[in-house]
């Protein structure tokens, strides 16, 4: 039995299959520097799909659990770019990315207003004016259009990482 509440994050208004992803500029975060970047520089250069991969805060054991598996499927290999989107600060991520030596890039979005845009923002507990993103994934063409998807409805929730794999062009 678990020691946390399972709680329903009810519907989402995200993008579906064939539609256009919303463009954003934020902080894209490596292990040695970050830059502002807009997702279409980041698509347009991917030589294939671009994986979004949006987990809450980099210090929550939900973003380690869903890191630490992509990283052990090697998406950095299987895909021709896998970002992360999360409300932590560039200072949060590196730190996360340091501790964990991942293979992966991450934007920040403290405001959170990428995942609204994506509509997949939820508010924390008890904690007036936060929120973040609920654990999604976006599979996005060469176009920005949304090719393959799986969000979040409960916190927390895990996708089948297989299944997730052929929805996604992975397997």
């Amino acid at each position: 039995m678990p020691d946390f509440e399972v709680v329903d994050l009810g519907p989402t208004d995200h993008p579906e299959p064939g539609e256009e992803a919303p463009e954003f500029t934020r902080p894209l975060v490596t292990a040695e520097f970050w830059e502002d970047r807009t997702l279409s520089d980041l698509v347009d250069e991917a030589d294939g799909r671009t994986i979004l991969v949006f987990t809450p805060m980099t210090g929550s054991f939900v973003a380690k659990y869903v890191w630490d598996e992509l990283a052990e499927r090697n998406w950095d290999e299987r895909a021709a770019r896998v970002v992360g989107v999360t409300a932590s600060t560039p200072y949060g991520v590196k730190r996360f990315l340091a501790d964990n030596d991942l293979p992966f890039q991450f934007f920040t979005d403290p405001s959170n207003e990428v995942a609204a845009s994506y509509g997949i923002d939820h508010a924390l507990d008890g904690m007036t004016g936060l929120s973040e993103p609920r654990v999604a994934f976006f599979a996005l063409g060469d176009d920005r259009t949304v090719e393959g998807a799986w969000v979040a409805t409960d916190w927390p929730e895990f996708p089948d990482y297989d299944d997730l794999e052929s929805e996604l062009g992975l397997a």
